[in-house]
């Protein structure tokens, strides 16, 4: 099944199966993928399926949708493509496209996921809720991507990354802050103990 991988400045975001036969990307939050920044339109761009061909076609957008660097109105998407929005780029795969695509899928997670062999595996990690109705719950960051939040609100994503943890702001009106810091699209790293606030959920990175 083909999906996008979101990401900014190296850091993923999210990532979007494809199931529909029309996909749409902008910044309303009515969208199907909800990208909140103002280089990108409130109705982007559409992904069209036809079978297991995948159309991009930019809706009129203010600052354009490039593919591969080059910016396009209507192009059919090939397995490795990145989609340019904003300051957002998106890779595009399509596990179905063939075999040799497919091994380098699995290869570049394995590098996310693992890093190289002379790293030191990174330790488990989770993040604990100690406010509001759900505090005490953990949740375990065995993903390479999570995202918590209240889409619409507020939504980080926390990326597994070699070194370790990195969170970024993806969504929301109200920015989510760590240890009282504002968050933004850049990224920051995780320390043990670290305290996150989201909508006005207070959550603990626990790591060890």
């Amino acid at each position: 099944m083909p999906k996008m991988i979101v990401s900014i400045d190296g850091v993923v975001i999210k990532e979007v199966q494809l199931t529909k036969d029309r996909t749409t990307l902008g910044r309303r939050p009515y969208n199907d993928v909800v990208i909140d920044n103002l280089a990108v339109s409130g109705e982007h761009a559409v992904l069209q399926m036809s079978g297991s061909d995948v159309f991009l076609e930019d809706l009129n957008s203010t600052n354009g949708t490039y593919v591969n660097g080059k910016a396009i109105k209507k192009q059919q998407l090939q397995g490795g493509d990145t989609i340019e929005i904003g300051k957002y780029k998106i890779k595009f795969v399509h596990d179905g496209a063939d075999a040799h695509e497919k091994t380098m899928v699995i290869n570049a997670g394995a590098v996310v996921s693992g890093g190289d062999s002379g790293a030191m595996p990174l330790a488990p990690a989770a993040i604990k809720v100690v406010s509001g109705s759900a505090a005490g719950r953990e949740v375990a960051l065995t993903k390479v991507v999570t995202t918590i939040g209240k889409p619409g609100v507020a939504v980080a994503a926390i990326t597994r990354r070699p070194h370790g943890y990195v969170v970024a702001m993806v969504e929301g009106t109200v920015k989510p802050t760590v240890n009282g810091e504002p968050l933004t699209t850049e990224g920051r790293d995780l320390r043990n103990g670290d305290l996150l606030e989201l909508a006005g959920t207070q959550m603990q990175f626990v790591q060890g």
